[in-house]
């Protein structure tokens, strides 16, 4: 296959990571054989994947800054979220300390700070949080820090902003953690840029509360964090001995019900935060009623592997099966092209005859799930825009829904990869075209970066499909560029917890 070559400058998001944390790789800056067979013995046993990277390309145009939230998410916020090179030490995001600005939906977390809000978004949290445990006490902050979930002493970060497309890592080998996210905005990026700059940190505070409630059921200290940190590792599947299986029997299943839950649930909170925020700057900027995102999240944790997603984003496993090379979707497509949903949708609109028009809802949008798009989930959103930008005969809504996708799956020594990516990937590549590319590389340069080059190949097929060369593509402008492909936005995650595995992965 064809290669790029000079032309992966372009690449507006670049990033890898190898376990160990000494060992990273960006931009042909590639670990001596050496260096990573040094760092397979560093690796801890809680740790299930050997590395990732990450590569993004734009096609649309799109401003620099977002102004939701008053100007604060682009003020201090996304610098520090926008392409860098490289993964760097996670330190408390400006998000935690400035969630208060951001999300004053009734489901947000207490603070003891914030401006009131007479949003009429409503939802459950998922704990009851005490009055002397408030959110915004330094001493809950340092106690989330020092969690053992995502936590930010150990953990390293990566991402970036391509076109809509938004994107983030965060892993933490000491605890076998690896957080991704793909976040795919749509007629604008407001959405994109708000799920970046908070759902991590939801997420973050609610599998803290899940901890902080193992912690208390099971009558554990939450001083004595090496206890507290070796009966979490056992409840998550990782055997230490003959009774941390007993253990791993009496967790595992709640223990994993509660993770899919808090992913759920920060969701959630997400959509309302938005929907609130929209809600109260509309009057300024009408058009944020239209702009929505997909979601793709994996959660890597031991050896359970979470997904979550909301759109057409898609994750694919890589797996093998009686020595075949299979891939295994694991999210949902969300869009009206799906039967099943398409079914969903016109059995929740019986009365409404028109609600798929010219192969989009209500004839605006062909995702049927998205953060977002308030004016085709609220009448009051909708009539806030003028013209043909509003939709006529809204008649029950809503017509996009927020209740996403959800998988767990236990890791096996069969799996060897994981893809994420924008619906832009698979525009141009079906599921198995994913697997077999990147399986092909690593085998062929197991030092490479497999995201950058599935981005490489994509781009040498979009100019063979529009009779441009490589080179006359990569050289039309961004907005012009979304003709010949959308924004594209890939994450490979190589899987192996321990030093066999990883080999077979990558070589």
């Amino acid at each position: 296959m064809m290669s790029l070559g000079t032309n992966t400058t372009d690449l507006n998001v670049s990033f890898g990571y190898q376990c160990s944390s000494t060992v990273s790789f960006l931009n042909g800056d590639v670990p001596s054989k050496t260096d990573v067979d040094n760092s397979f013995t560093k690796l801890h046993t809680s740790s299930s994947f050997s590395c990732l990277s990450g590569a993004a390309i734009s096609a649309n145009y799109t401003l620099a800054n977002t102004n939701i939230c008053n100007g604060v998410i682009a003020s201090e916020i996304l610098p520090e979220l926008d392409s860098p090179n490289s993964f760097r030490k996670l330190v408390s995001s400006p998000s935690l300390s400035k969630l208060d600005l951001l999300s004053s939906s009734p489901t947000s977390p207490p603070k003891s700070t914030g401006p009131p809000t007479d949003c009429n978004t409503s939802n459950g949290v998922l704990f009851e949080i005490t009055p002397n445990d408030p959110w915004g006490s330094s001493s809950a902050l340092t106690r989330l820090e020092s969690s053992n979930f995502l936590n930010s002493m150990d953990a390293q970060t990566a991402g970036g902003a391509a076109g809509e497309d938004r994107v983030q890592a965060v892993c933490s080998e000491r605890n076998g953690l690896l957080f991704c996210g793909i976040y795919d905005g749509f007629n604008g990026r407001d959405a994109a840029d708000f799920l970046a700059s908070t759902l991590y940190e939801n997420i973050r505070y609610y599998l803290y509360r899940l901890e902080q409630q193992i912690n208390q059921n099971h009558n554990l200290s939450p001083s004595n964090h090496d206890n507290v940190h070796s009966e979490l590792t056992r409840s998550i599947g990782i055997p230490e001995t003959e009774e941390g299986n007993v253990d791993q029997l009496v967790w595992s299943g709640s223990f994993q019900d509660g993770v899919v839950d808090c992913l759920v649930r920060a969701l959630e909170q997400a959509e309302n935060d938005f929907l609130c925020r929209v809600e109260m700057e509309m009057e300024d900027r009408p058009d944020l009623v239209s702009i929505g995102s997909c979601v793709l999240i994996v959660l890597l944790h031991g050896s359970n592997l979470y997904v979550l997603n909301l759109g057409d984003s898609r994750a694919v496993l890589a797996t093998v099966d009686n020595n075949d090379l299979r891939a295994v979707q694991l999210t949902e497509t969300h869009t009206v092209d799906n039967d099943m949903e398409c079914q969903k949708l016109l059995a929740n609109h019986l009365d409404d005859p028109q609600v798929v028009n010219y192969g989009k809802v209500k004839g605006k949008l062909k995702v049927t799930r998205a953060i977002g798009v308030g004016y085709l989930k609220k009448k009051e959103f909708n009539d806030a825009l003028m013209g043909i930008l509003r939709v006529k005969n809204l008649c029950s809504p809503p017509y996009v829904y927020t209740n996403p996708h959800t998988l767990s799956h236990r890791v096996s020594e069969n799996d060897l990869f994981v893809v994420l990516g924008s619906d832009g990937l698979y525009d141009f590549f079906d599921n198995d075209e994913v697997v077999s590319i990147v399986s092909k590389f690593i085998k062929q340069n197991p030092f490479g970066d497999p995201a950058k080059y599935l981005i490489e190949q994509l781009v040498v097929r979009a100019a063979q499909k529009a009779a441009l060369t490589v080179e006359e593509l990569m050289n039309v402008p961004a907005g012009r560029r979304r003709k010949y492909h959308d924004d594209v936005t890939v994450i490979v995650i190589l899987l192996g917890n321990n030093k066999q595995r990883t080999l077979t992965a990558s070589t």
